[in-house]
């Protein structure tokens, strides 16, 4: 093989101008096809094979329930559930109106079902919790009714104080709400009145929505050919947000999450700072290779065979792939970080028979004879690496071991042919200076005297990182590679403890209403689970005895809930005068009242709106009856519900529960406590032991995390073998071989026992370093074993661990610009490389010489520097 390689390169060279031209046309060439051809694939889902039976469940559901991908999530919470609404309709109204940006908008949480057959969902137990609350308030219902203004409800808070008088009426289930009415009082004679919440005042939360949250989803429209598809549109409801009334004035916030903006957000990451960070990356890159060769020289020739190794990569990546995925765009990054290496290599063991040799010609074919064999074995075995995940169904990680791996070889191609044909052209100076590293000659005679202390010390560090490899936590989670501090994911964590938007629920489909309920009811059951939601959920089971409590209620409040329009217009002077019968009620009353009874913050409120202007009086009016009428409205729907079947659910409601084959959806969410990795396993497997069909996010995180490590498995072993196969082919020799086997071990050990010290753990996006940790760590070792074999006994003071050295260096600064990037899972992955860095250079460098003296040891360190 060696003297195969001297030919091309001597061929390389006697035609230096032609391979040049040939070559560049090639990389022109593969430039315009990446340019027509290759694109980019935001579905993070795609990064796992179509065919594992959790992407064809998940595939299906698809297919049922369109409605739930590429959703923008909107999140509104106002100060008041009746703001919520306000500013949700208002929303949904202004995305409704702009075609442009948005396909169709809807609000689950506001449809007409909930507000006329919402109190049919409730249990019996809290239907009856809630009509008494509403009975209690029956006696503000009538004069709100009667005067739907502050005059009534002043009129009202008269008589509670009555009440308290005449029949020792217990005010203390009404205390939240009296409060939230003092404040409102209060707020009203500081001159900065606040909105009172009916809902709250009354008990009658009809839609039992959490808190102040109301949600409005929309399909966006995408831009194709995009990083950020979704970002105009996100744009755009950012600038109908900031219009909003209630968000201008404070009392509002509009947050957004979902799968488009999510995407959105990471490809953004991927790409911010991308200018700045390759500029310096290239720098760095030209410092080392300059303190490496002190010659342009050779550094013009390497950057020219680096960028034109490169453009053909991204052309075979155009031709194969066609798209690249989150992961598979490191293919660049990796590239450079790796293929530098073998020019590094070959110019340097040219620049050491320069030394030797005046002519250039023969310099190039005695680098070649030196160096050939050796670039190329690392060649290969780096491609092995990439190329052992190929075959897996991790698609991410197999697209870029396909292109990086046939990088390495088009690498060295252009190692053994373009660069010997521009160093000809350019032919650098000889020069004298000395290859070894400054530290070389010190460091190899220290481990010839003390290399058993340093095999003993990296024994134990073996068995260290042994342990805590098999302990190495995996991190199964995907948003845990997405910025924390981004919107949607703010957004997206604060809808965590909800049990209905939890991101991580579970999908199951049976074929009708009563199989929903019988299944609903077992798995309600589970530890692991906080709530099960159905199609079944909207059709109750007992609906008689509910509408017959209901028909109860009509009857005894109906008529309190009749609004006379003819009642008499609120003037200042009509306030002033129920403030002041109010105070005169609370006061006879004060003799019952208890010391802790509400009625004296509201006493304490009116005494300073009585002192208030007219202004502000008007001003608490309004702020108390704004949302009045709406309320009173909904309690007279909510009052006249009808049985619900089936067949009666509304379109709106039963697309999102019914499949159009007649399937009906099951959700099924954990607890807090089941939203780690760990957590999340145990909340699949309980479901899956009662529904083994049950699929949806939680199922999909962890099956692509079980799919992941046996990628990771599957990949380690061909590896390993490909390696083995390669070593035993070219070295021949089952010790040699061996040793670099053994050094890649120890380089694998220890890059667990760094990484879990740096609080590290495995995700979808780092465990890429695997590859790169083989084919590193074997060129590396190569060549110092295939130097030992020719008679080396001066490792670390040779001019291959110089090329090592600063090979690293320039790998290295690759891998840092991935460590700084905004995007997690990107940086995640460029931190575990560095880790993995420099774990093989420690292993290369003190173990590895240390296991070759030891194996061998001379009675002095001699030999030439090779």
């Amino acid at each position: 093989m060696t003297e195969f390689i001297v030919r091309i390169v001597q061929f390389c060279r006697r035609y230096a101008a032609l391979v040049a031209l040939c070559f560049f046309v090639l990389a022109g060439i593969s430039i315009w096809l990446a340019a027509q051809r290759l694109s980019v694939d935001t579905n993070t889902d795609n990064l796992f094979a179509k065919t594992l039976p959790w992407r064809q469940h998940a595939a299906a559901f698809d297919r049922e329930f369109p409605q739930f991908n590429d959703v923008l999530a909107v999140v509104v919470r106002g100060d008041t559930p009746e703001e919520s609404d306000e500013t949700a309709a208002q929303l949904a109204k202004a995305l409704a109106a702009d075609k442009k940006h948005f396909i169709d908008v809807s609000r689950p949480d506001a449809d007409p079902f909930f507000r006329t057959e919402g109190l049919l969902l409730l249990g019996p137990d809290d239907l009856s919790k809630m009509l008494d609350s509403l009975m209690n308030a029956q006696p503000l219902l009538g004069p709100l009714a009667a005067d739907p203004s502050a005059r009534g409800l002043l009129n009202g808070v008269s008589l509670m104080a009555a009440g308290v008088r005449i029949q020792h009426a217990d005010l203390s289930p009404y205390k939240p709400a009296l409060d939230q009415l003092t404040q409102v009082l209060n707020n009203a004679a500081d001159g900065h009145p606040t909105p009172l919440s009916w809902q709250g005042l009354l008990g009658s939360d009809i839609t039992q929505q959490p808190q102040n949250v109301r949600f409005v989803l929309t399909h966006p429209v995408l831009e194709e050919g995009s990083l950020q598809p979704g970002l105009a549109a996100t744009k755009a409801l950012e600038k109908i947000r900031d219009t909003l009334p209630d968000v201008k004035a404070g009392r509002a916030r509009v947050d957004y999450t979902g799968s488009v903006a999510l995407a959105d957000v990471q490809f953004g990451a991927l790409t911010k700072g991308i200018v700045a960070s390759t500029l310096v990356s290239l720098f760095l890159l030209a410092l080392w290779l300059y303190l490496a060769m002190h010659s342009f020289r050779r550094i013009i020739p390497i950057l020219l065979t680096l960028l034109v190794g490169f453009a053909l990569t991204t052309g075979f990546a155009a031709l194969a792939v066609g798209t690249l995925n989150v992961i598979s765009v490191a293919f660049a990054v990796l590239f450079v970080g790796l293929a530098v290496d073998f020019g590094i290599q070959f110019a340097v063991r040219l620049r050491e028979q320069r030394m030797l040799l005046d002519d250039i010609d023969l310099a190039l074919a005695e680098g070649a004879r030196v160096s050939g064999s050796q670039i190329a074995v690392a060649a290969a075995a780096t491609a092995c690496g990439f190329l052992a995940f190929s075959p897996t169904n991790f698609v991410g990680v197999a697209e870029l071991g396909t292109i990086a791996g046939v990088g390495m070889g088009i690498a060295l191609v252009c190692t053994l042919t373009l660069l010997p044909a521009l160093l000809s052209l350019a032919k650098p100076v000889r020069q004298s200076k000395e290859l070894s590293l400054p530290f070389g000659p010190k460091m190899d005679s220290w481990l010839h005297h003390h290399y058993k202390p340093v095999l003993i010390v990296f024994g134990l560090l073996g068995i260290a990182g042994l342990v805590t490899g098999a302990r190495m936590p995996f991190d199964a989670n995907p948003l845990n590679t997405q910025d924390p501090h981004s919107e949607p994911m703010r957004t997206l964590r604060s809808l965590a403890d909800n049990p209905v938007t939890n991101p991580f629920n579970i999908n199951i489909m049976v074929p009708s209403v009563e199989a929903a309920r019988t299944l609903s009811d077992k798995l309600s059951t589970l530890p692991e689970v906080s709530s099960v939601i159905s199609g079944a959920t909207f059709v109750p089971p007992d609906q008689q005895a509910s509408l017959d409590q209901l028909n109860q209620a009509q009857v005894l409040m109906l008529p309190s809930l009749d609004v006379d329009p003819s009642g008499s217009p609120v003037t200042p002077q009509a306030l002033r005068s129920a403030i002041s019968d109010t105070l005169d009620a609370i006061n006879d009353a004060k003799p019952e009242m208890t010391p802790g009874s509400p009625l004296f913050g509201i006493e304490a409120a009116l005494q300073r709106l009585a002192k208030a202007p007219d202004d502000r009086l008007m001003a608490m009016n309004e702020a108390v009856s704004r949302f009045l009428p709406a309320q009173l409205n909904s309690l007279r729907d909510a009052l006249n519900a009808k049985a619900v079947t089936l067949q009666t659910l509304p379109e709106s409601i039963k697309r999102d529960w019914v499949s159009p084959n007649g399937q009906v959806r099951i959700q099924v969410s954990p607890t807090v406590n089941e939203q780690d990795t760990s957590g999340l396993r145990r909340f699949v497997e309980a479901v899956q032991r009662v529904a083994p069909d049950a699929g949806g996010p939680a199922v999909t995180t962890i099956a692509s995390a079980d799919t992941i490590m046996q990628a990771f498995k599957q990949a380690a072993v061909l590896a390993i073998i490909a390696i083995a196969i390669v070593l035993m082919l070219v070295i021949r020799r089952l010790k040699d071989a061996g040793i670099v086997l053994l050094t890649l071990g120890m380089s694998a050990l220890l890059t667990a026992l760094l990484a879990r010290s740096l609080g590290m753990a495995i995700n979808y996006a780092n465990i890429i370093s695997l590859p790169l940790l083989l084919g590193v760590g074997v060129s590396f070792n190569v060549y110092f074993v295939m130097n030992w074999r020719a008679g080396m006994r001066r490792f670390v003071s040779s001019a291959s661990a110089r090329a090592v050295l600063f090979s690293a260096l320039t790998t290295g600064t690759a891998f840092g610009s991935l460590a700084l990037s905004h995007d997690l899972g990107m940086a995640s992955m460029g931190r575990m490389l560095l880790v993995s860095l420099v774990a093989v250079l420690l292993a290369t460098f003190i173990f590895l010489p240390a296991l070759l003296y030891a194996i061998n040891p001379p009675s002095q360190v001699s030999g030439t520097g090779h």
